[in-house]
């Protein structure tokens, strides 16, 4: 059986999707994770290798402007932003730490409106924003983004109004920010929560060139919601960006993880710029977790060190004999690992198969009833975790089955 039978089914898309990663900005803002200036560079590297194209982040901090530099002397083939606030001095910031483009974010929501200018009228707001990206974009000649904060809770004729004025200024991009998660990806869904109505009615009725899906996961749809405005997009637009992170770390329940975006491109929707990059994956997961400080959970999609762990009985007993009967893609087209485990639902199937692995003989039925009979009387007594390979070679070697000394057939 072949990858291709179940997967690189969909027509190609009619639009290039290009992931710009935020982990350093947004997936830091996460409480209680931090990376140095050398982690995120080297958080940057392996970005790239797996196919980002562009990244934002912060440069306010002292840190923060050496990661800057260490990033910018790699050379990657990739973009990288500064993260900035409608506000003159932070594209100075920008301009001081070296970056040649950069993302204003600013809310669209009368909301934040209310919540943060009561003072100052819509006209004033919308004057300030206008006025940094005219100043960002012409003055300073940086590529410019704008970010609309807020966007699945903003006032559609106000927003509109608003993503205009910040194209006439010099942005070349408008980002939908679903700020709090409750986008939906619903073709039927309504603006303003709808995304692919907020993609498509952007492309009607404004004039900005190219536009960018931020996708939080307070509903769990960030994925969703992404891939959702990049099919949206397929057709209407050269380009769409996908501002995700890596792990989904980020405020609250996180955002879009930038490797499912990337898998689902790839292996759903045919995108070939990221054929002989998957491989590295986990890899990256692996690192951003030791850097940041972030505990990978083990079931984690495409990444966890449990995303093709098997235990259960039927589960080990199908994959021993064609592993497509429990996964739906080789672990190793992601950088993961297979992982048979013995433990509380285990049958007699992986226990001989770990048996065999370990000896170098396949046991009769009597041995192997008994190693079941061992493992199930732990698990009486109130064991959860699964066993650890040294412990399975415990229970051998008091069983006579390996010899004391043995580790295992070489």
């Amino acid at each position: 059986m072949d990858i291709k039978d179940y997967f690189f089914k969909m027509k190609p898309l009619k639009t290039e999707a290009i992931v710009d990663d935020t982990t350093l900005r947004d997936g830091l803002q996460m409480p209680g994770l931090a990376a140095g200036p050398k982690d995120a560079a080297k958080v940057a590297q392996l970005l790239s290798e797996v196919g980002v194209e562009r990244i934002e982040m912060f440069h306010y901090q002292e840190p923060d402007k050496k990661a800057a530099k260490l990033i910018q002397n790699l050379n990657l083939d990739m973009r990288v932003a500064g993260w900035c606030r409608a506000v003159k001095d932070d594209i100075d910031s920008a301009v001081k730490c070296g970056f040649k483009e950069v993302g204003i974010s600013h809310p669209v929501s009368f909301i934040h409106f209310k919540a943060k200018w009561p003072e100052k009228t819509n006209e004033q707001i919308l004057a300030n924003v206008v006025d940094v990206t005219e100043y960002a974009a012409k003055t300073c000649g940086l590529r410019t983004f704008v970010h609309g904060e807020d966007s699945t809770r903003a006032e559609w004729a106000f927003e509109k109004k608003f993503i205009n004025a910040v194209a006439d200024a010099g942005a070349e991009c408008y980002r939908i920010c679903d700020t709090v998660g409750i986008g939906l990806p619903d073709e039927e869904a309504p603006l303003p929560v709808g995304i692919p109505a907020k993609v498509k009615t952007i492309k009607k009725e404004t004039k900005i060139p190219t536009i960018e899906i931020h996708a939080h996961d307070d509903f769990g749809n960030a994925v969703g919601n992404t891939m959702a405005a990049i099919k949206a997009a397929s057709g209407l637009y050269d380009k769409v960006y996908a501002s995700t992170t890596y792990l989904g770390i980020g405020e609250r329940a996180g955002n879009a993880e930038t490797e499912k975006i990337i898998l689902n491109l790839y292996l759903q929707r045919g995108v070939k710029k990221y054929e002989g990059k998957t491989q590295k994956l986990k890899q990256v997961a692996d690192f951003i977790g030791k850097a940041t400080g972030f505990v990978v959970p083990p079931n984690k999609a495409i990444v966890g060190d449990y995303g093709f762990a098997h235990e259960s009985g039927i589960h080990t007993h199908g994959v021993l004999n064609d592993p497509w009967t429990y996964e739906p893609y080789p672990p190793e087209l992601v950088g993961n690992t297979r992982r048979l485990t013995i433990g509380k639902q285990s049958g007699k199937g992986i226990i001989k198969h770990k048996i065999t692995e370990l000896t170098g003989n396949a046991p009769d039925d009597g041995t192997v009833a008994m190693v079941v009979e061992t493992v199930k009387d732990i698990y009486a007594n109130g064991r959860r975790a699964s066993l650890k390979e040294e412990e399975f070679k415990k229970i051998l070697r008091v069983l006579k089955i390996l010899p004391e000394n043995g580790n295992g057939h070489c």
